[in-house]
């Protein structure tokens, strides 16, 4: 075998060892559990998988419509919601061999292997070190950032198609080849279809890249710099600074203008003047010039980013038929962006914690790290120490870090903290880009600043492969026990096993649904419908989760995005509003409680309701009473907490 190949083989199979170790005891597990829990995000990217081969093989129809939830009102767009289509089509040869479990493990695994190994490729491309090479890919896809979205966000740890767009924009600025472009335009849609942020991160990262070929930035000699503007950027910054530390002393103060009261109790406003003079007195020394451009070069240029952006529309042509429906439909919401709503990024105190997923790790970074039940999957953003050493050494030793990717890093990095720079949990107020750059269309879709720290760890692997082949370029004879030592160091500080694990198994109730018609519909309580921001009624993606081994259509349902017009829909039928208005646990007016309960047959017969479950864990006292006396429900199995009833008024749908 050739040694080329033989070395690409290699890599792989030690990232399939890896991720099998790395998630140990998941390969004990294979077909039982999952490492995130079905009642969460990750209940929903199984159904993603089934549901995907269920419309596209099933049913030979377009995978981003379904009728499997919200089904009393008509067919559900998926066009925005987090699909996870890349994933879905390796799923594909599998889901009905292993089974919907099972597959969703494998692919997972997979993403992990996949996402080192295009790393490994990157990083051997601008390094030309094999085994340095191997270890970024290492520390990357196994990186404290993405190991904890194995838990939750599945679609983030494919983060493969960042590396790879990275390398053929590489190559395709040395080549200006037109394969380039053609890879260049179906990794887009390679990336938007793993996450859609992962394709507005490709949208920056271009950016990024091109100004930093016609861009450059220099010192200006003192003795050409006009001394009068900073001067007066530091009369400005005094009289500011000191406007800020009156009012974090004093707590603001109100007073009266023309008759009108005015108050200034918040730092927002005066740290952001604050900060853009701070910025303006950093920057005045340096001056920008754009660099001479080969007009023969700028029309390639040209003509390689028509073809990409031709080549990726072409194959998110189905997706964009979606949204294009969706447009026509009036079910696209332009939700408003206010100044201080948008979410928090990570702390700047998170980026310098011990992986907090490592066995020896202590208890209190966890907890510090989960202010909300849901806020530790967005939280953590640990670079690991091994990484930031082996740079810094190199750097004190001579090496001259890459500007680009030091760029990379740095602009990532503070896009990642969000729109105000938090530290040790205390909000400085201090505005970062994304307070801005969360107006501007596309990059907007991004809604959740905390996930650039997936770059912003994929520019500190690269980084790292090079750190290393600096310092065993610079000791040669101590190069393989200095190599050697980074990697074990490297992978005691990443390991996360016992990965802890959540039970698959569908509880033995559904299969009574799994047996009845097919044109049954269930109705799972406490009902609702939920997305990524908002929530009506009571929603649970585990609902949609067991779905997968039923099959049977869902009155309510779960999307990364749910449409206002979507949920007027639901709401329409006023027996649905009551159910997720009681799932609310708020009670019905008496009358209008009697009409309902008149309705209830009716209801039935034409939502076709075929099965009642009832989560007696959570589902109020108040909607479970009204649905006994309403549907005359009659149980026919118990599993744990889980009720399953056949509704009796007018007859049930089930057979």
């Amino acid at each position: 075998m050739h040694p080329h190949y033989r070395r690409h083989i290699c890599a792989v199979l030690g990232y399939a060892l890896v991720a099998v170790v790395f998630t140990w005891p998941l390969a004990a597990h294979f077909g039982t559990h999952l490492t995130g829990s079905p009642a969460g995000d990750a209940g929903v990217y199984v159904w993603n998988q089934w549901v995907f081969q269920h419309e596209l093989l099933e049913h030979l129809s377009s995978p981003y419509f379904t009728d499997k939830i919200f089904s009393l009102s008509g067919r559900a767009n998926l066009s925005l919601h987090n699909y996870t289509a890349f994933q879905d089509l390796v799923a594909l040869p599998f889901v009905g061999w292993l089974g919907v479990v099972a597959t969703f493990n494998l692919v997972y695994l997979l993403m992990t292997m996949l996402t080192g190994y295009a790393v490994f490729l990157l990083a051997r491309h601008v390094t030309g070190a094999t085994v340095e090479s191997w270890l970024a890919g290492l520390l990357f896809a196994w990186s404290p950032i993405l190991v904890t979205r194995g838990g939750a966000h599945f679609s983030l740890v494919a983060a493969a198609p960042l590396a790879v767009f990275l390398l053929l924009l590489l190559r395709a600025a040395e080549r200006q080849r037109l394969r380039d472009a053609l890879a260049l335009g179906a990794t887009c849609w390679w990336a938007a279809s793993t996450d859609v942020y992962y394709a507005v991160y490709c949208v920056l990262l271009a950016g990024l890249f091109m100004l930093a070929r016609i861009l450059r930035i220099e010192r200006v000699p003192r003795e050409h710099r006009t001394r009068a503007i900073p001067w007066t950027l530091d009369v400005l910054l005094f009289c500011v600074g000191g406007l800020v530390l009156s009012m974090v002393m004093s707590g603001g103060w109100q007073f009266t203008i023309l008759g009108r009261v005015a108050s200034m109790r918040s730092l927002y406003t005066p740290m952001l003047a604050l900060t853009l003079l701070a910025c303006a007195r950093l920057a005045w020394p340096y001056r920008a010039h754009v660099l001479p451009v080969d007009r023969g070069a700028a029309v390639q240029a040209v003509r390689l980013v028509t073809v990409a952006t031709v080549i990726a529309a072409a194959l998110l042509s189905p997706v964009l038929y979606a949204v294009g429906i969706r447009v026509a439909q009036g079910r696209w919401d332009q939700d408003r962006t206010f100044w201080r709503s948008s979410p928090p990024g990570v702390d700047l105190l998170s980026l310098l914690l011990p992986n907090p997923n490592h066995p020896l790790a202590p208890a209190a970074i966890r907890e510090w790290l989960t202010p909300r039940p849901d806020a530790y999957f967005e939280s953590v953003a640990s670079l690991t120490y091994v990484a930031l050493v082996a740079i810094v050494l190199a750097w004190r030793t001579g090496w001259r870090v890459p500007r680009f990717w030091a760029g990379m890093a740095a602009v990532f990095g503070v896009l990642a903290a969000g729109p105000f720079i938090h530290v040790a949990g205390i909000n400085t107020h201090v505005p970062g880009p994304w307070a801005l750059l969360r107006y501007v269309p596309v990059i907007g879709l991004a809604r959740t600043p905390s996930r650039f720290s997936v770059v912003l760890m994929l520019a500190l692997a690269v980084l790292f492969a090079g750190a290393l082949h600096w310092i065993g370029d610079r000791w040669p004879q101590r190069r393989r026990a200095f190599v050697a030592a980074a990697g074990l160091l490297l992978a005691l500080e990443l390991f996360p096993a016992p990965r802890p694990l959540y039970s698959a198994v569908v509880p033995g109730i559904y299969r009574h649904v799994a047996a009845a018609a097919d044109d049954v519909r269930v109705l799972e309580l406490p009902i609702g419908v939920r997305d990524g921001t908002r929530s009506v009624g009571n929603f649970t993606a585990r609902s949609q989760f067991f779905q997968t081994a039923h099959q049977k259509r869902l009155i309510g349902g779960y999307l990364s995005r749910v449409s206002r017009r979507r949920l007027s829909d639901v709401r329409r039928d006023p027996m649905v509003d009551a159910l997720i208005w009681l799932s609310e646990g708020r009670p019905l007016d008496p009358s209008r409680r009697q009409w309902l309960l008149e309705d209830a047959p009716s209801f039935v017969t034409r939502a076709q309701v075929g099965f009642v479950v009832v989560d007696r864990a959570r589902t109020p006292d108040i909607l479970r009473g009204f649905v006994l006396e309403a549907f005359g429900l009659k149980l026919v199995d118990t599993a744990g907490q889980l009720e399953l009833y056949r509704p009796l008024t007018a007859g049930s749908a089930a057979r």
